[in-house]
């Protein structure tokens, strides 16, 4: 199997070092960029399988960066983990809209971002199973990650996506935000019950910009979580 690939951008040198340690005792091999600058570069000379990117930066910022690389369909399906300071519910909801694969907030727990790291890995090695789920004109195409309603294709985020074939594949179930945790970000990943709720926001307006009556699909069940229910659907 090949060495996974990880870009560290950070201007933080002794974490890039405690990162470098940490990756390379995985088994990855580790790439280091203090800046926006270097960081493209490396992206585009050495294309690694994933990038950890800080949002405060020299020379601009990581989401200058993340914007820039969903842009481009060279590198608009490179995962990438924001990994700052910036710990607000609304710098939460850009760094996810901007594109980032998942969000961990400073300090953090190196077992953690290593088990979103993991995550991330598994399910690109599932992404080749080729069917589709449908709910109604809902349509979601696990072949090539698109999902379309009616005649529109929604652009939903990696997260979103893989919260929406959660759902379409367990429907009419009373889900807890920590069975979700576990299904989306993996079992040992210590994710915020704040950031299930942002993502299925996301997910819900997405959805309501569509067609409203598909984002009332996600129900929320007090005390518990929520839940997925076609059963009432009359497509349009």
């Amino acid at each position: 199997m090949t060495m996974k690939k990880i870009l560290v951008v950070d201007d933080e040198p002794d974490l890039r070092d405690m990162l470098r340690f940490a990756l390379e005792t995985e088994g990855f091999e580790c790439l280091e960029a203090a800046d926006i600058q270097k960081a493209y570069w490396l992206i585009t000379d050495q294309d690694p399988d994933l990038v950890l990117l800080d949002w405060m930066l020299p020379g601009g910022s990581g989401i200058e960066l993340l914007s820039r690389l969903k842009k481009e369909e060279a590198t608009q399906a490179l995962p990438v983990i924001m990994v700052t300071a910036k710990a607000r519910e609304e710098d939460i909801i850009q760094g996810l809209d901007m594109g980032a694969h998942d969000y961990i907030t400073k300090p953090f727990s190196l077992k953690e971002l290593l088990a979103r790291i993991r995550t991330i890995f598994r399910h690109a090695e599932d992404d080749d199973v080729n069917h589709q789920l449908r709910v109604g004109d809902l349509v979601l195409e696990l072949d090539n990650r698109r999902v379309t309603l009616g005649s529109q294709v929604l652009m939903l985020g990696p997260t979103e996506f893989k919260l929406l074939q959660f759902f379409m594949l367990h429907p009419e179930r009373a889900h807890a935000r920590k069975q979700i945790l576990q299904h989306i970000w993996g079992n040992n990943a210590c994710v915020d019950a704040r950031t299930v709720d942002v993502s299925i926001r996301r997910l819900r307006k997405t959805l309501q910009s569509a067609h409203p009556v598909y984002s009332e699909l996600i129900q929320t069940v007090r005390g518990t979580g929520y839940r997925f229910s076609p059963r009432d659907l009359v497509a349009a």
